[in-house]
C-alpha cells in the first residue's frame, strides 16, 4: 500500500528502509512509523530553518506536518492510488526552537475521493503547532 509516484512507494521508506524522497532529506525530516493511517516522524531543526526572529519559519514548520500527513495517507491507500494536498491550515501555538520536533500524522476520515488529515507538531513534551488538511484522492 501507498503512493507510487514515477516508481516510487512512500511506504518502503517505511517497511524497507528506502531512501526518502528528496523533501524529506532537505527538511531532515525521519518517518519512525507509518501504519494504518497514523504516521510519527522527527524534524531535527537547525539554523537552516531560523528565521531572523530566532525561530523556525513558519513554512517549513507546514512542511514537515504536510510531509507526515503524506505518509500517514499513504499507509491507507492502495497502490493504484496516489494523493495531493489540496488545502493545509496551520495553526501556530508556540514557537519552534533548534532541536527535535516530533511530529505525529493521523487520517481522521477517508472517502473515495477526499481525506481528512490532522497532524501536531511537539518540541519538549509542548505542542507546537496543529495542522489541517484536505487530501484529494486520486484513483488510477
Amino acid at each position: 500500500m501507498g503512493d507510487i509516484i514515477n516508481g516510487f512507494d512512500l511506504m518502503d521508506v517505511v517497511t524497507k528502509g528506502v531512501k526518502p524522497p528528496n523533501c524529506d532529506e532537505t527538511l531532515q525530516i525521519e518517518v519512525t512509523d507509518a501504519h494504518d493511517g497514523i504516521a510519527r516522524g522527527i524534524w531535527r531543526v537547525d539554523e537552516k530553518f531560523i528565521n531572523g526572529l530566532g525561530v523556525a519559519m513558519g513554512g517549513f514548520v507546514a512542511s514537515a506536518a504536510d510531509i507526515m500527513m503524506a505518509y500517514a495517507v499513504a499507509s491507507k491507500i492502495s497502490e493504484e492510488q496516489t494523493f495531493t494536498s489540496i488545502d493545509l491550515h496551520t495553526t501556530y501555538h508556540r514557537p519552534v526552537m533548534k532541536g527535535e520536533v516530533i511530529v505525529e500524522a493521523k487520517v481522521e476520515r477517508i472517502g473515495r475521493r477526499t481525506a481528512y488529515l490532522v497532524a501536531d507538531l511537539f518540541q519538549n513534551d509542548k505542542k507546537t503547532a496543529s495542522v489541517v488538511s484536505s487530501v484529494l484522492i486520486i484513483s488510477r
